[in-house]
């Protein structure tokens, strides 16, 4: 039989697929520095109208709902800014999923900027249980640094606006923080300020990027396209904004030391999450610092669907879904190596390191500086990474300990006043304490 007339059915991917939807596109009402899907407007014509029409709409639940081999489906809606379509169209997506629900258990989760929301938006997300990601990156100085709008001008009151809506709402919600070049150097202002907000879920995105190479401008493109990780980049010149990685590993460290003596069960910091479920064996449940990748696709506003969010470029479209079965989309993206690449193309200096199990190379796209072997592929924030998984290693194996004896991690908030020693005794007492 001609493997081009095997059909792919959910079988024959058992592991669960993500598809992330970018229904407005690049279209924002912002205009960050460091944002790297603003420039994707160059690759659409001049006159695009920036807006996921019905039928892409339909053909994307539809599929994505009946193409997922596991029992729930996530739908994640970004951009560019979601909220700049409006109300109706993400009522139009709920009419559809209903459809789907006795099938499979079906969630929404909204990526916005905060300066749309309304009484009206967060009234709407409230109802049908959307959990809302929002992006503010600290204190105002340091958020309208870089997160400006279309004149110029800085956005944080607004994005603090929409940050309190959402609270009088009662919609679930978490921030994600860009940590730029400068916002590093400012870790416990960014900390204290979000505590002091009463933000209790957090997630920090370093910030990379380079300057552009030939290809990149060829395309119009103001950023780099990401580096092939089998040969030597010529271009390792990053952007201004770009974070230093060693200043990463010292803002992550600064943050986790003031969150591991006060903070633990009360405020949820993904980052650290993510470095205890990788510590204590579980699957990485980010793409970043799992093994391989080539699961985790992105949509279009016009349909198209490419193997990875930053990986917006022709050379990584694998069809699009009016047109294209979604399943087979998937495979075509495992089967072209993109995914597995992530881990068959570590260099020497990668697959000999002590912290490999907690970082797995970092996202390909970075993965463009030279090692010291002079070896291709590794990532741009190695040192960062290293220092603070290094840095955090005696308070994962305390809590680890802790959680093998059935006490809740925050009780290390009490161990880290003496020496970093778990002992019996001190088990022996909590448990005589909860008896």
């Amino acid at each position: 039989m001609d493997p081009k007339d095997t059909k792919i059915t959910a079988e024959h991917i058992p592991q669960g697929i993500h598809v992330m939807a970018k229904p407005i596109g690049p279209a924002c009402n912002l205009n960050c520095d460091y944002c790297f899907y603003l420039e994707k407007q160059a690759l659409f014509g001049e006159n695009e109208n920036y807006r996921m029409n019905d039928a892409v709409l339909s053909a994307y639940i539809t599929k994505y709902i009946t193409s997922q081999p596991s029992p729930a489906v996530d739908f994640l809606w970004q951009g560019g800014e979601p909220t700049l379509l409006g109300i109706d169209f993400f009522k139009r997506v709920i009419k559809l999923q209903k459809s789907f629900s006795s099938k499979k258990t079906i969630t929404n989760s909204l990526q916005t900027n905060g300066t749309l929301l309304t009484d009206a938006w967060c009234a709407f997300l409230k109802k049908h249980d959307f959990l809302v990601g929002i992006s503010i990156d600290g204190p105002k100085e340091i958020h309208d640094r870089y997160r400006r709008d279309r004149s110029g001008s800085g956005t944080f009151d607004n994005a603090m606006r929409g940050l309190k809506l959402l609270g009088k709402h009662g919609v679930e919600y978490n921030v994600m923080a860009c940590v730029a070049r400068d916002t590093a150097k400012q870790p416990l202002d960014v900390y204290h300020f979000f505590k002091n907000e009463g933000i209790k879920f957090i997630q920090f995105s370093p910030i990379i990027e380079r300057v552009p190479d030939g290809y990149a401008a060829q395309c119009g493109l103001r950023l780099a396209a990401p580096a092939a990780l089998d040969k030597k980049e010529e271009n390792t010149e990053v952007t201004p904004w770009t974070v230093i990685p060693e200043d990463y590993g010292d803002f992550l460290i600064a943050i986790y030391e003031e969150w591991v003596r006060n903070d633990v069960g009360e405020i949820f910091v993904m980052n650290f999450e993510w470095a205890l479920n990788l510590w204590i064996g579980n699957p990485s449940p980010v793409c970043v610092q799992a093994k391989q990748c080539g699961r985790s696709m992105v949509i279009e506003h016009n349909g198209d669907v490419y193997a990875c969010d930053h990986f917006v470029y022709p050379q990584y479209k694998l069809g699009n879904i009016l047109t294209d079965d979604l399943l087979s989309m998937v495979e075509k993206s495992v089967q072209s190596g993109f995914g597995v690449a992530k881990e068959t193309a570590l260099p020497r200096w990668c697959r000999e390191c002590d912290i490999l199990a907690a970082c797995r190379g970092g996202c390909p796209k970075h993965r463009f500086v030279e090692t010291i072997y002079d070896e291709p592929g590794l990532h741009y924030l190695c040192q960062g990474y290293r220092k603070f998984f290094l840095h955090i290693r005696r308070y994962l194996q305390v809590i680890t300990q802790l959680l093998e004896h059935g006490r809740p991690a925050s009780y290390v908030m009490d161990v880290i006043k003496g020496p970093l020693i778990l002992n019996v005794d001190y088990l022996q007492q909590q448990n005589h304490k909860t008896n």
